[in-house]
């Protein structure tokens, strides 16, 4: 019996490689730095075990950050495709404006400049690179991250996935540090919110704008008394 091999194209071969570079622990852009206000809720009882981390991240996920970051990123992966810095501009001066704290703020905008400079030290383009000269000051992290992808032609899918679950990883590593949770729940955690990014990301493709909002009030409060918490380890 002869079985039949499916072999991935090429150019999805190193999409795929990319996608999975940029948003890696290992990108400079450090995010290794911010829980996203996880450590305070850690701190007051919120977050205490696999159960409350789920069901924290999964507010997140479905009324928060994540939720609009998908949106945004979409739009800017669209606005980069057919080359159009002044509404790369607008939309990522909306992201900006959505950060309800100081150091929100200073978390997207950091990790978008970064990362958009990391990406046209590493894979530079000539799209990107002119797009980067409507973007001279803060950056946030979702428009950088879809400007960047939609200049170098990746498909919206795969990277809004990809987003989605870097995301979830990254505040999954934080309540390691900051939560008593063990790397096993953390992997449970992930393996049971993957499918609300799947559908997160899918709706996020066709989303307008007027489609963001947020209703996460305990994390936006939190995240201002974090500033001024006793002891922490992270930025927000």
């Amino acid at each position: 019996m002869v079985g039949i091999i499916t072999t991935t194209p090429m150019a999805e071969g190193l999409d795929a490689l990319r996608l999975m570079a940029w948003l890696s622990p290992g990108y400079p852009i450090g995010a290794y730095a911010y829980s996203h206000g996880l450590e305070w809720a850690a701190e007051i009882g919120d977050v205490r075990d696999e159960a409350s981390l789920t069901d924290w991240l999964a507010d997140v996920c479905e009324h928060g950050t994540l939720h609009n970051d998908l949106i945004l990123a979409a739009h800017a992966h669209r606005a980069a495709s057919s080359a159009e810095p002044e509404r790369i501009v607008e939309i990522n001066d909306l992201a900006l404006a959505l950060a309800p704290s100081r150091e929100l703020h200073l978390e997207t905008s950091q990790q978008g400049r970064s990362f958009l400079d990391a990406t046209l030290g590493a894979w530079p383009c000539e799209a990107l690179t002119a797009l980067d000269g409507h973007l001279p000051g803060a950056v946030a992290y979702p428009v950088a991250v879809g400007a960047a992808a939609g200049a170098h032609g990746m498909a919206l899918p795969s990277l809004l996935a990809a987003y989605g679950l870097a995301f979830i990883q990254n505040l999954v590593s934080a309540a390691l540090r900051a939560a008593p949770v063990g790397q096993a729940a953390g992997t449970r955690v992930i393996a049971s919110l993957t499918p609300r990014i799947v559908r997160l990301a899918e709706a996020a493709r066709t989303a307008d704008l007027d489609a963001i909002g947020s209703a996460t009030f305990r994390l936006d409060l939190g995240s201002f008394r974090h500033e001024t918490q006793y002891s922490r380890i992270f930025r927000s």
